[in-house]
């Protein structure tokens, strides 16, 4: 099974924080799709007829795209590749998008679940971001998407940020829990480069994020989360009743997957592709039939390290035997003499799997970094 990645590099107005590739000029929106429709055409082979089991459509912001045009896509990929019938079909979506016209024109497509932007429940916290919608519009759309069918829904909440005290994020928890979401993506605010917060810290202007308050919001959410019946089952990611997001999941496990749009990356099982983070050039690529992406080989070292990354961020862990198995004895004898001098207050360990324990999931790149090799 694989899954496959469409990146929509649209958006009404720039979030502060963001730095995602998208344009707020909206003026070559179907110049772009007729683009990404070529593409998906010209990429029926890289998945080597796998099954699809998932699809995400991505941004910049997909809930602007109209009924015509989506199921044109949908049109396109079921054209091109075998999607299997309980394929988990993802669309992310800001609340000022979803009108019940809106949602209601979205259960007429393929798409079974919504994942929604919320970030913040407030409006000063949604002002110090830049985002589009209000609170209220934020509330409203999950209800109405829930009224009108939607089953599988999933909302980012941003926690950190200088504007959330840490009243206002128990706060946007409780509202969380009150709309009985089964799924939550919960992040750190961090200053991106080249973002308009960025901009303000390097002036002077904004301080930057408080490192102590960050963690304390984590761990205020690790209590909450437990007292509500949801599992941690990745570093950013809760759920209750086993809700996973299949799509994420497979870049934690590893598995194949196709990006199709502009800046969408592509993972074969032995190499990365990453498509042209420029609108204008994607499209003329496309039609002229020049390259589009660029490529990287993956040496067994990087294989590793991927492996290190994506597992240790997860609830599953690193498999001890995958190691042994998957890698050279240079690797996992290293993996072994190491494993053994990790500190045990944060992991757990047994002789099939190597976790960080959920408190100090925040910093479990300390560990993967511990477990990395220079050379072999």
């Amino acid at each position: 099974m694989a899954g496959i990645y469409i990146h929509i590099p649209f958006c009404k107005q720039a979030c502060s924080y963001c730095d995602f590739h998208f344009s707020t000029n909206l003026s070559r929106k179907q110049d772009v799709i007729n683009a990404i429709l070529q593409e998906i055409k010209q990429r029926k082979n890289y998945l080597k007829e796998e099954p699809i089991e998932t699809i995400y459509l991505g941004g910049g912001t997909p809930s602007l795209l109209n009924l015509d045009e989506l199921t044109s896509l949908f049109d396109a990929l079921h054209q091109s590749f075998e999607i299997h019938e309980s394929a988990e079909i993802t669309l992310e979506a800001n609340p000022d998008d979803l009108t019940k016209e809106k949602l209601i024109d979205l259960k007429q497509t393929s798409i079974n679940r919504l994942s929604i932007g919320v970030q913040p429940f407030f409006e000063e916290d949604l002002r110090f971001m830049n985002r589009a919608h209000s609170a209220i519009e934020a509330v409203q759309s999950i209800k109405d998407a829930q009224h009108v069918g939607f089953e599988q829904i999933s909302i980012d909440l941003i926690f950190g940020s200088q504007t959330t005290t840490n009243k206002m994020w128990e706060s946007n928890l409780d509202q969380f829990f009150e709309l009985n979401i089964s799924h939550l993506s919960a992040y750190s605010l961090t200053i991106e480069e080249k973002t308009a917060l960025a901009n303000k810290v390097d002036k002077g202007l904004l301080a930057n994020v408080d490192d102590e308050k960050n963690y304390t919001q984590y761990l205020m959410l690790q209590t909450k989360i437990k007292e509500q019946g949801y599992e941690q089952y990745e570093l950013s990611n809760y759920c209750k009743n086993s809700a996973f997001s299949k799509h994420n999941s497979s870049y934690w496990f590893g598995k194949q997957y196709l990006g199709i749009g502009p800046s969408a990356h592509s993972f074969d099982g032995n190499s990365r592709q990453w498509n042209i983070r420029n609108n204008a050039l994607y499209c003329k690529a496309l039609k002229d039939r020049t390259a589009y992406f660029e490529k990287e080989t993956l040496t067994e070292i990087d294989r590793y390290h991927e492996y290190l990354i994506t597992s240790l961020r997860t609830k599953w862990g690193v498999s001890l035997p995958f190691v042994q198995s998957s890698f050279s004895s240079s690797i996992s004898t290293h993996f072994s003499q190491v494993l053994h001098q990790l500190d045990r207050e944060r992991i757990i360990l047994s002789d099939e799997r190597l976790s960080v324990k959920n408190e100090f999931l925040f910093q479990s790149d300390e560990v993967v970094r511990s477990l990395m090799i220079d050379k072999i």
